[in-house]
């Protein structure tokens, strides 16, 4: 890289950075400002300067670790990366107007050093858009994997029985972690009567009939019964109409009455005892 660029960024770090902050702040989205306390800003900005330093004077190696560090602490303090390309840019006009103000470009050196600042800055740009996105994919791939097991959850509320609540809409891809929950739960937990709770689902229609259906066959086919709870009238009136069959599968109307009758076929029941003077 251009010496002269070297040095001057090394001997003016600070004021780059007062700069750079100022200049950032400003062009900041408001939510982005709100959202991080000005010492967080200030510290992630400097954290921010001094990786792009750390081109200059460090290891490949330990400059992808400072990368991947950054990258990380700006995914989880939901900066977006318009806001990290343009904090690039600001950073390279601030150092070529420092060298301007200066007088330590002059006409002939002018090509000779936008080229080389753009030289050193463009291989960054493209390695800090590829390193957030890592980052951000991987953010996201973890949060869905929690979602999903989120979504088909199997409770152990007593003894040999299981609930699976579900809420909101089964797609294909939830039915197959329903469906995996299920008898993997069944097995761990040593479930006899699995009660499957569909309060929550706004809607069953043939393809979610079919899917419980096939749960309900799977958990019976690892020695469990199956239980379907929740049928309020108009999904009651739904199935009727549709003409789906679910005489196979137990049904109550609520999860109270579905536990009552788990109890039963547990060989127990809730017994109401009196209050001891």
């Amino acid at each position: 890289m251009n010496k002269l660029i070297y040095n001057y960024i090394k001997e003016n770090r600070s004021r780059i950075l007062d700069t750079w902050i100022q200049n950032m702040r400003n062009k900041a989205d408001e939510r982005l400002i709100k959202g991080v306390s000005t010492e967080v800003f200030e510290s992630t900005s400097d954290e921010f300067v001094e990786m792009i330093i750390s081109r200059l004077t460090e290891k490949e190696e330990e400059f992808l670790s400072l990368l991947t560090d950054f990258a990380e602490k700006v995914v989880r303090l939901g900066w977006p990366l318009v806001f990290v390309n343009e904090g690039l840019k600001e950073f390279e006009k601030i150092v070529y107007g420092g060298l301007v103000d200066q007088g330590l470009v002059n006409q002939d050196k002018l090509l000779e050093v936008v080229g080389d600042l753009d030289s050193f800055m463009t291989p960054m740009q493209n390695e800090v858009v590829n390193m957030y996105s890592q980052i951000w994919e991987k953010t996201v791939s973890l949060q869905k994997i929690a979602l999903q097991e989120l979504s088909a959850p199997l409770i152990p509320v007593l003894d040999r029985i299981t609930v699976m609540p579900l809420v909101g809409t089964i797609d294909t891809e939830r039915a197959k972690q329903i469906m995996e929950n299920l008898l993997n739960g069944v097995v761990n937990h040593r479930s006899e009567v699995v009660l499957i709770d569909i309060t929550g689902v706004p809607v069953v229609d043939t393809m979610v009939a079919h899917h419980i259906i096939q749960a309900a066959e799977a958990v019976r086919l690892v020695g469990a019964h199956c239980m379907l709870c929740g049928i309020r009238p108009e999904i009651a009136q739904t199935i009727v109409n549709l003409g789906i069959n679910l005489n196979e599968i137990t049904t109550k109307n609520s999860l109270q009455k579905g536990i009552e009758a788990a109890l039963e076929i547990t060989s127990r029941q809730i017994v109401e005892m009196e209050e001891v003077e």
